[in-house]
């Protein structure tokens, strides 16, 4: 039951997170592998500087903000679409 839970949680992370960093949603499976990608990355951060996510609104919190760093560091990765005008 916990499973459906986290896929839930990261589901939701991933969304915000892509509102944030795009403007729009990326469709549901790339949210929720955001999410879950970025609810372990966030989970890593905090720890880093010794806080730990606390009930619900923890863990979405901590997995939004794992989540918006992954989409910064993929987006710092990807090479640079540039617009031709034709």
């Amino acid at each position: 039951m916990f499973f459906l839970w986290y896929l839930l949680i990261g589901l939701v992370a991933g969304w915000i997170a892509n509102l944030i960093v795009k403007g729009r949603g990326s469709g549901l499976l790339v949210n929720l592998v955001v999410g879950i990608i970025g609810g372990v990355l966030g989970g890593w951060l905090f720890s880093l500087f010794g806080v730990f996510a606390v009930g619900t609104f923890g863990s979405i919190i901590t997995s939004i903000v794992g989540a918006v760093v992954l989409l910064w560091i993929v987006a710092a990765l990807s090479p640079k679409r540039t617009k031709s005008t034709n």
